[in-house]
């Protein structure tokens, strides 16, 4: 989709912790720290306006995830987008990919797909709602289930 915007990099760490303290003293807001997933998400810029963020995930190996802010109408013509060019979505999170899933934290919906050589892509969507970090990663249809 050429109107996308850059949203998201990740960076990878062998200790969280230190990593964490490294760009909190850059002057980074910590978004959202996540235990059981070995992940710390930053706001860069201004957090109210969540333009662009930093995940930082502890890692034994190489991975990447590189997102694509879109609209959410835009999100909702991934599948169609990608199908036509031979490209198939990538369940996540325990997930399958027969529509978004949201990360209830942010709120944010998304498509997950791969890169010729394996590096995990995603197009993203602010959801322009209350973030319910209790929800956990759930599929689009539920989420809009909760706000009924």
């Amino acid at each position: 989709m050429k109107n996308a915007e850059l949203y998201e990099t990740h960076v990878k760490t062998v200790n969280l912790k230190s990593a964490v303290a490294f760009y909190k003293s850059l002057g980074l807001e910590l978004a959202y720290f996540l235990e059981e997933r070995r992940v710390a998400f930053f706001f860069l810029g201004d957090s109210d306006k969540k333009q662009q963020m930093l995940g930082v995930w502890e890692v034994n190996e190489h991975e990447f995830v590189r997102s694509f802010k879109v609209t959410l109408d835009q999100l909702r013509s991934v599948p169609t987008f990608l199908e036509a060019k031979g490209i198939a979505l990538s369940s996540s999170f325990g997930l399958d990919a027969s529509e978004p899933v949201v990360h209830a934290w942010m709120p944010a919906a998304c498509y997950y797909f791969s890169d010729p050589d394996g590096n995990s892509l995603e197009y993203l969507a602010l959801i322009d709602q209350e973030p319910k970090p209790e929800l956990g990663v759930l599929h689009l249809s539920e989420w809009e289930k909760a706000f009924q």
